[in-house]
């Protein structure tokens, strides 16, 4: 009989995490995932088969703790404008407070082609599809109380509205002008 697990899976996927999140699928080796995990190499094998397949948990669990608290920012009581631009707001402040500037995680996972299999693009498929879909009951739920305009579909809308969204999370990669990042914000609210 083996010995008994000394470590949360959980934990290791969260330090796995953080790693592939600073540094991307292909720029993450084995050795950085031990070093932030404490794991061996045979214990981390063991426990997830592979490099790839600890990244597929990581983007589980971002979708599991950071996406789904958008989500229910998303859902919450108020009006529509306002929780979409808090939606925005709230990704300008945490992007810009991150001295890495990580960015969204599964925005960088459907952008690094070295580590996008079928699985990591299905997973990231299902938490773009999350936010559209949340975005869409939202602009319903605006144009039926005439807070916003009834004159386009509200699929077409959500959808325009997540590309600034996502176009806002890579902007804020790579600038240090709040007032930019606000703009596109503005933007946004003022199209729907």
């Amino acid at each position: 009989m083996g010995r008994p697990r000394e470590f949360s899976d959980e934990a290791v996927v969260d330090a796995a995490m953080a790693v592939f999140w600073e540094k991307g699928y292909e720029a993450t080796s084995t050795q950085d995932l031990c070093a932030r995990t404490g794991l061996g190499r045979g214990s981390l094998y063991n426990a997830f088969g592979s490099k790839h397949r600890l990244y597929e948990e990581a983007i589980r669990r971002y979708a599991e703790t950071k996406a789904d608290a958008q989500l229910a920012m998303l859902a919450e009581a108020g009006s529509v404008r306002e929780r979409l631009r808090d939606l925005m707001l709230g990704v300008i402040d945490a992007d810009m407070a991150d001295p890495g500037r990580r960015g969204c995680l599964a925005l960088n996972a459907a952008t690094e082609s070295s580590g996008r299999t079928e699985a990591v693009a299905g997973l990231v498929r299902r938490q773009f599809a999350d936010l559209e879909q949340a975005l869409c009951r939202l602009v319903e739920i605006g144009q039926s109380t005439g807070e916003l305009s009834p004159d386009r579909p509200p699929l077409q809308v959500a959808r325009a509205f997540q590309s600034a969204y996502y176009g806002l999370r890579v902007l804020a990669k790579v600038t240090d002008d709040r007032n930019a990042l606000l703009d596109v914000v503005e933007g946004a609210i003022a199209a729907l």
